[in-house]
């Protein structure tokens, strides 16, 4: 059987009409369909919307419990259905007939107040939608039971999470346990050894004399005992599991509000304080260094531009003074130079003009004369330069590393005290880890006691075996003193004969993949 489409339309969480292509075959390279979604998401529904078309009132569904069929149905009904809409169910799928495929689609629909308590079944051909097989609807119990039976459907017919329950138990259900019987085909075989079982008994009882029959009695009595309490255990064992789950969901839910209400940060307290108290003093220690730097040149970085003017007057100053000191030996240079000029016997026209162009290049530089205030030296003028291009900008990039720093740490300490701040209360604190601690321990004894019980599960489990092993050997004892032997001996062969084609039955199947 290959499931083709799933169509639903106002079932459980899904509203209007939602349709599912599921057949693997159109991506030849992935050919397998995968559904995810979050818990709640409606994963589980798809399932039982499958169980529920193919199986209708025999349907095995997770929500369904101890409801009738009836108001089973009516919790399908998403709450949004408007009164006069249906809600309904279309499973297409496709299987072998006569060494021919053939396609069909089960259509069952129902009101929010279905008629008698049931729903309507429609089964139509793939090829013709438009014309229902009734002939088909009649007996469709027993053909879906001939394709896929109830009684195995729960290993094809299962979500991820079922797996991870069935791979957590030590025990596998007793449902699974029928189910992989049922799909080998070892119902007859077991049957027949039971059957068997109990006509050895008789013979024992008919052979043994009074102390035989008394001892027969008792092993037999155990032996019941043994089964009743086993099949007890298992119940037990079931129920502890389904308490653990409990217990663990209590503690899950204990753990994120002990975390979500400052539970965990108030535990972690005094580590926070210490964390507070350590940034505390770094800074003050970044605080320390920057008071070192404003001890220094630093703030003569709020008058930089002065400095930069204050260094080019003292340079002109500077050069002023040079040039005063030039002026002077250029004059008394150009007395004896036109003194010179005189003697050479030339015009006193050209004279004139020789001096008057002495005397232009001469005003040209006194112009340059001002007065000087700063009275610097070239030691102060170079410190000044030294202060302006080097340790300012040293300064600078110091300060504005440990100004980064110092609100880093600040940083840090704002999300410590905003941590603090969310820290649980002493009293709030103390409630909310007894509550985790009462949680956890209550999952701890859950464990302790679902382990006891699966330890007497297995223990019933070997007492039988022994209380069974007893019993034949009763009777391997007491056959050779009476006339019946024959009975019980070809019994207890086809016992054993039983038990190896049981197993070699199993192996069958599973090589050939039936």
């Amino acid at each position: 059987m290959i499931f083709l489409e799933l169509v639903l339309q106002n079932f459980g969480p899904y509203i209007g009409r939602q349709v599912i292509n599921l057949d693997p075959r159109e991506n030849s390279d992935r050919p397998i369909i995968l559904l995810g979604g979050m818990n709640g998401g409606g994963k589980t529904t798809l399932m039982d919307a499958i169980r529920l078309a193919l199986y209708g009132h025999r349907a095995q569904c997770s929500t369904r419990g101890n409801l009738s069929y009836d108001n089973f149905l009516k919790q399908c009904v998403n709450s949004h259905t408007q009164p006069f809409e249906k809600t309904q169910i279309e499973l297409a799928f496709e299987h072998i007939e006569n060494s021919q495929p053939v396609k069909y689609r089960i259509v069952r629909n129902w009101s929010k107040n279905p008629k008698d308590g049931k729903d309507s079944l429609g089964i139509f051909s793939e090829e013709d939608k438009t014309w229902g097989i009734d002939s088909l609807v009649s007996i469709w119990d027993e053909y879906i039971e001939n394709i896929l039976p109830l009684g195995i459907s729960n290993l094809f017919l299962f979500d991820g999470e079922q797996v991870k329950e069935l791979a957590e138990q030590e025990i596998p259900p007793q449902i699974v346990v029928d189910a992989i019987s049922g799909l080998l085909g070892l119902e007859l075989a077991e049957r027949l050894a039971d059957d068997l079982e109990i006509l050895v008994n008789r013979k024992r009882k008919e052979l043994a004399d009074t102390k035989d029959l008394a001892n027969l009695e008792e092993i037999e009595q155990k032996l019941r005992h043994d089964k009743e309490q086993h099949n007890f255990e298992i119940k037990v064992v079931a129920s502890l599991q389904e308490k653990l789950k409990e217990a663990e969901s209590h503690s899950s839910e204990a753990l994120d509000k002990f975390i979500s209400e400052g539970g965990k940060i108030a535990g972690d307290r005094s580590q926070l304080e210490k964390q507070k108290t350590q940034k505390n003093t770094e800074i003050e220690s970044v605080r320390a260094y920057m008071c070192e730097l404003a001890a220094d040149v630093l703030p003569l970085a709020l008058i930089q531009p002065l400095l930069s003017q204050v260094q080019n007057t003292a340079e002109q100053e500077i050069y002023r003074q040079q040039t005063k000191l030039a002026l002077d030996i250029l004059q008394e240079r150009d007395k004896r130079l036109v003194d010179k000029i005189a003697q050479l016997g030339i015009l006193e026209e050209q004279l004139d003009k020789i001096k008057f162009l002495i005397q232009e290049e001469n005003k040209a530089i006194e112009l340059e004369k001002e007065e000087i205030w700063l009275l610097a030296d070239a030691e102060n003028i170079d410190l000044l330069n030294k202060i302006n291009t080097y340790s300012l900008e040293t300064a600078r990039i110091a300060v504005k590393k440990e100004i980064e720093l110092l609100n880093n740490k600040q940083e840090e300490i704002d999300t410590v005290e905003r941590q603090l701040q969310t820290a649980a209360s002493p009293e709030a604190y103390q409630k909310l880890e007894n509550t985790l601690r009462q949680a956890q321990n209550q999952v701890a004894e859950a464990k302790a006691a679902n382990l006891t019980a699966q330890r007497r599960v297995i223990e019933l489990a070997a007492a039988i075996e022994k209380s069974k092993k007893d019993l034949q050997q009763y009777g391997v004892q007491t056959i050779e003193r009476y006339n019946k032997e024959h009975i019980i001996t070809a019994s207890a062969k086809v016992q054993e004969t039983l038990k190896l084609f049981r197993k070699r039955l199993t192996l069958k199947k599973l090589n050939t993949g039936v």
